[in-house]
């Protein structure tokens, strides 16, 4: 099993904040095939493979997902997606 672990800055307000680290988020479903579902400040996102979440932070996103067998495989292109996704959406 492998992880990742990201900490990403955003001087977002909180409500455009929840609302990037959701599209963040359906974009990936759309490509990878996650469901996700929000626990107050916690978006959890999972699939086959994949198991993780996001904690929406005041200035700060904490992401961390374990990522099965055929995932980990493919750990470095997938931290790099939500890196630049991240940046995208959140500055």
């Amino acid at each position: 099993m492998s992880t990742i672990d990201i900490r990403h800055p955003h001087n977002l307000p909180p409500a455009q904040a929840r609302q990037a680290v959701e599209d963040f988020v359906a974009k990936l479903g759309e490509r990878f095939g996650l469901d996700y579902r929000w626990e107050g400040d916690v978006l959890h996102f999972k699939r086959s493979g994949v198991d993780g979440h996001i904690l929406l932070l005041p200035g700060e996103l904490q992401v961390r997902a374990k990522l099965g067998l055929l995932f980990a495989a493919m750990k470095g292109t997938i931290e790099q997606e939500m890196r630049r996704a991240m940046a995208e959406r959140l500055g």
